[in-house]
């Protein structure tokens, strides 16, 4: 691993969508991409190592639970209050609602290759 690569945790996201967007992130931003499939697991991941940017599914493809929650949970953390995070969500209410919780402006599944989401992601892991 290159000492200065940033490292993003996909938090919730199935098989196949975690897949696309580690590739995404790989490839483009030579991200390293750690998953996690709901809140204790974040944490342990947090425990084990920082993170310069958190995605997470609107709803958790393992129990279904709210990624509005995670978002909540993570701002709440004085350890992890500052770590930027995004919701990912085609919905324009829920990214409104997240932004509101304390994450950054994101993109849908159906955006990930698009220019806007690359240069929100360029924000938090460009060079």
């Amino acid at each position: 691993m290159v000492a200065d690569r940033k490292r993003v945790l996909d938090v919730g996201n199935c098989a196949l969508d975690h897949g696309a967007i580690r590739q995404l992130l790989e490839s483009r931003f030579q991200a390293e991409v750690r998953q996690a499939h709901d809140w204790e697991d974040a944490r342990r991941q947090f425990e084990q190592a920082s993170f310069d940017l958190v995605l997470v599914n609107r709803i958790l493809d393992r129990d279904g639970s709210q990624g509005l929650d995670v978002i909540r949970r993570l701002k709440a953390d004085q350890r992890l209050g500052n770590v930027p995070v995004m919701l990912i969500t085609n919905f324009e209410h829920h990214q409104q609602s997240a932004v509101a919780a304390g994450a950054a402006a994101s993109f849908g599944k159906r955006q990930l290759n698009d220019a806007g989401t690359l240069e929100a992601l360029e924000r938090y892991l460009g060079s």
